[in-house]
């Protein structure tokens, strides 16, 4: 697939984290490795268990924040002139616990204050031996039980671990509650023009999964059976260097999302974590993501899920048609009123409309019948893209609405409703409930082709409701259309058609943001 135009601030944000990769892979050049094959599923030298005694959950006890400095090692241990010293770094990956601070087991005083999620520690220097870690919320008293323990980490003479807190701060149960996995480092050397990566897998929602390096074939994942709170092996897999790379994430062979890398420096060493909850979205702070922990200590980088596009159909004369972003055919054979999902790179796409046929097919070599730009579309970000108006018209309308869904989420008990004008043919409008042919309440007024409500969406009651539809100044409605309004709910009420016509006249598409599906509503006038 060709990007017409990445999204800039996306672009520089990589750019300066391979920057700091490039600088810290050098520092690393020297660091002792110790062959692990990298089998799936297999901890690659965990030093930790993933047991310890937690003493409930963290809900209320502080807020996500910053990474805080190291505040002294009273009771782990220090620099002692030329002995032989472990190093440890602690990440932060459970998106449902807070901010912490982390003490050695019984110690009153912190070594790490305030660690935030999707954030990470310098490397400790320690006396070779055994060790455990109190961890408590952020700002709570030293005094106070904390909320977990570390079972005993055995850390060995120059070696180098990773610590990685995960699993969810709330639950009881051993398949996903909340623990600390322990990591002895010992990269494997990578090929000629590769990055090494160790991935983690410590989303505590998410199902054993494969990893399809390339995004090109599910079935044929390169890594296969990664299991929840396991990883790729200590030796680490090779990934593409110098440019961005896809990364597919797939369950039963199919794919379940993907995410573009940032240009990896060849030789590079570092940690990837898959974190964060499928359940939530791709744009919430807990949203399913990937962690880059780079090689110097405390550098973090969040790599949010590939957009997601869902292509809906809505003029009313265009017929069934194939979409094409460059040769690649995004959307095959759609008619009137169908939505195609997809999930592509982040960038700008221009798109190209072609008569539909049935079944993948080559791009044609003539004129598309129609083209059009989408805006940059960002990481973790959901889209929807509404082919509107009229192709054949005297006067073409025939637009793409691309919208990015951002409604809001703290409204649980109404519903949310974004509408959007995309009939080519039909004037302003005014739009509010109705009754007796007539607009009651304006809520939107003089609502132009291609306009749509603010990002959020309205906020409705729960209930009936007949939306009535009026040219703008007036009352009498043109068309009167009968929902139900369910708590919760995050619908765009797409107006598409042909005002007038008699095959795919005016009527509203709602296309449900929760689970991406449509349903045509029909006038009732």
């Amino acid at each position: 697939m060709r990007t017409r135009q990445s999204n800039r601030s996306f672009i520089n944000y990589f750019s300066a984290m391979a920057a700091v990769i490039g600088v810290a892979s050098l520092a690393l050049a020297g660091c002792e490795g110790d062959d692990d094959s990298g089998g799936s599923g297999g901890s690659g030298g965990a030093t930790g268990g993933t047991g310890g005694g937690s003493t409930g959950g963290m809900a209320g006890m502080g807020g996500m924040a910053g990474t805080g400095g190291m505040a002294g090692m009273a009771g782990m241990g220090g620099g002692d002139g030329g002995a032989k010293m472990a190093k440890i770094r602690v990440v932060h990956a459970s998106s449902s616990a807070p901010a912490v601070d982390l003490y050695p087991a019984g110690g009153s005083t912190p070594i790490v204050s305030n660690l935030a999620y999707g954030k990470g520690t310098d490397y400790l220097e320690l006396p070779p031996g055994a060790v455990k870690i109190d961890i408590r919320a952020a700002g709570s008293p030293a005094t106070g039980a904390p909320v977990f323990t570390t079972p005993d980490i055995s850390l060995m003479a120059d070696k180098k671990y990773t610590a990685i807190a995960a699993g969810d701060i709330g639950s009881t149960n051993a398949d996903d509650k909340f623990r600390v996995i322990a990591l002895e480092e010992g990269f494997g050397a990578p090929a000629s023009g590769a990055a090494r990566v160790r991935i983690v897998h410590a989303s505590f929602d998410a199902p054993t999964v494969d990893i399809d390096v390339g995004n090109d074939d599910p079935t044929k994942a390169e890594i296969k059976g990664v299991a929840r709170f396991a990883d790729t092996g200590a030796s680490g897999v090779d990934i593409p260097g110098g440019a961005a790379a896809q990364v597919g994430i797939a369950a039963g062979g199919k794919t379940v999302t993907a995410f573009t890398t940032p240009p990896l420096p060849a030789g590079a060493e570092l940690f990837v974590i898959a974190a964060g909850q499928l359940g939530k979205l791709a744009r919430e702070d807990a949203g399913f993501q990937l962690i880059g922990v780079l090689p110097t200590g405390g550098v973090t980088v969040s790599i949010k899920q590939n957009p997601r596009v869902y292509a809906l159909h809505a003029s009313p004369d265009a017929g069934n048609v194939d979409i094409y972003a460059g040769t690649a055919e995004l959307v095959d054979n759609a008619g009137f009123g169908a939505l195609a999902p997809l999930q592509v790179p982040p960038g700008a796409y221009t798109l190209d409309f072609f008569p539909g046929k049935a079944g993948a097919t080559p791009k044609p070599s003539g004129s598309p019948a129609a083209s059009a730009t989408t805006p940059a579309l960002e990481a973790g970000q959901s889209y929807l893209a509404i082919a509107a108006g009229e192709l054949t018209a005297t006067t073409p309308t025939f637009s793409l609405i691309a919208l990015q869904e951002g409604f809001d989420l703290t409204d649980s008990a109404k519903g949310r409703v974004r509408v959007v004008h995309a009939s080519g043919n039909a004037p302003a409008v005014d739009i509010g409930p109705a009754a007796g042919g007539n607009v009651t309440t304006k809520v939107l007024s003089n609502v132009k082709f291609k306009d749509a409500s603010p990002a959020a969406g309205l906020s409705l009651d729960a209930g009936a409701l007949t939306l009535g539809v009026a040219a703008a100044g007036t009352t009498a409605t043109v068309a009167e259309f009968p929902l139900t309004i369910a708590a919760g709910q995050r619908t765009f009420g797409v107006a598409a058609g042909k005002l007038g016509g008699t095959a795919n006249k005016f009527q509203i598409l709602a296309v449900d943001a929760k689970t991406w599906t449509v349903a045509a509503v029909p006038s009732s006038k």
